[in-house]
């Protein structure tokens, strides 16, 4: 693997390549600034567009120095390299997700990949076989999980100051396709709404993932059976645009979701409450530097980023002065900063730092996969009870 001779020593970044991002891309340039936030990775080889030509031009604008017109190329170039990249970030359409991840875990170089993993079940499973395999890191940009007070809920909630937890509901609204914004051409409604590019979830995997994976996280729990209502509000579209459902976790926590892309006035309202014996928790992305505590039979307290009465995880996710906002390109960079502390844990043969391992990897990816078709089978079933299959 290239650079895994590395030893304990002089520091240095982790040479890291991209694929996908290019031209119109949104996400990519997310990933690139979050990837040098905390100085830990240099960008050195590209395949930016499935157009090799606007490949090798806007690696050029970008500075990169290495620049490939396909993956494949790319992947076993860059094996062969002694200054090969370490690690690659693939920012593409979902569709394209699956051959790239596993292309370059072939080629023994590590993964941080969007979500949703996948756009089937049955390759996210095939990923997981590989990821195992290979023994490489996997990581999973749900950016959500990044966020300190995320982390800080998450906390609280593993050490029991909610009490025995009873109701989570979590929503995520926006309103950006309200109307039939693909048939203007716009890059990111255009494929988010094509089922081949996409996958089979329109809203459902854009951003009801991301509620998933948020309950899922801070509650430290699976949902193990869903009743949804899958829908498509907007004439024409070819996938949902809103989706809502009731949710069964493990030890009886039940739970609701609501995600839609059509909500009209809301830009990126992404909630999530979770209600134990004792007390209730609150997060919203859109004021993220705050989390609601309150304890039954108190008054409420606002908890924020770097005060009083957070913890450890908070403190290792933050890096500016409390009362100084952070938000969006920071919890992603706080993915990076975890993955790149794991990747050189193992080049250096040592354990890594244990709160670096918060990332979401393959085996969140599996259970979103699993989410995503419970969630289609039960709307065609008209909302019946169905149970993520393979779920624990």
């Amino acid at each position: 693997m290239p650079g895994d001779s590395r030893k304990q020593g002089k520091p240095r970044r982790l040479r890291l390549g991209m694929v996908g991002g290019g031209p119109g891309a949104f996400i990519g340039a997310v990933h690139r600034i979050a990837a040098r936030m905390d100085d830990r990775y240099e960008l050195v080889a590209a395949a930016l567009s499935s157009d090799p030509g606007k490949s090798m031009v806007a690696a050029e604008e970008l500075l990169i120095p290495r620049a490939y017109g396909r993956f494949e190329e790319m992947a076993a170039a860059e094996a062969g390299r002694p200054d090969g990249i370490e690690v690659v970030a693939i920012v593409t359409p979902n569709h394209l997700h699956y051959a790239n991840a596993k292309k370059f875990l072939d080629a023994k170089i590590h993964v941080i990949c969007d979500k949703p993993v996948t756009t089937t079940l049955e390759d996210a499973l095939d990923l997981e076989k590989t990821v195992k395999r290979t023994g490489l890191i996997f990581g999973l940009t749900h950016n959500y999980t990044g966020y300190p007070m995320v982390r800080q809920a998450r906390e609280m909630v593993q050490a029991g100051e909610l009490g025995a937890l009873r109701v989570v509901q979590v929503e995520y609204a926006q309103d950006w396709l309200s109307t039939p914004l693909e048939r203007t051409g716009q890059k990111q409604a255009d494929w988010r709404t094509d089922p081949k590019r996409s996958g089979p979830g329109g809203s459902l995997g854009d951003i009801g993932t991301h509620a998933h994976n948020l309950a899922c996280f801070v509650t430290g729990l699976p949902v193990h059976e869903v009743a949804a209502e899958v829908s498509t509000f907007v004439p024409g579209r070819r996938l949902d645009d809103n989706v809502q459902m009731l949710l069964r976790f493990s030890r009886g926590v039940k739970g609701a979701l609501w995600a839609s892309q059509v909500a009209t006035g809301n830009e990126n309202n992404l909630r999530l409450r979770v209600y134990g014996e004792k007390a209730g928790l609150e997060w919203q992305q859109e004021n993220p530097n705050e989390l609601i505590f309150a304890p039954l039979g108190q008054p409420r307290r606002i908890l924020r980023r770097g005060g009083p009465g957070t913890g450890a995880s908070v403190a290792r996710a933050i890096r500016i002065p409390p009362g100084h906002p952070e938000g969006f390109l920071e919890a992603f960079a706080q993915l990076y900063k975890d993955l790149g502390e794991q990747i050189t844990a193992k080049q250096e043969g040592r354990s890594p730092d244990p709160q670096s391992l918060l990332v979401p990897g393959i085996a969140e990816g599996v259970e979103g996969m699993r989410f995503i078709s419970a969630v289609l089978e039960s709307s065609r079933n008209r909302s019946a009870w169905t149970a993520l299959s393979g779920s624990q």
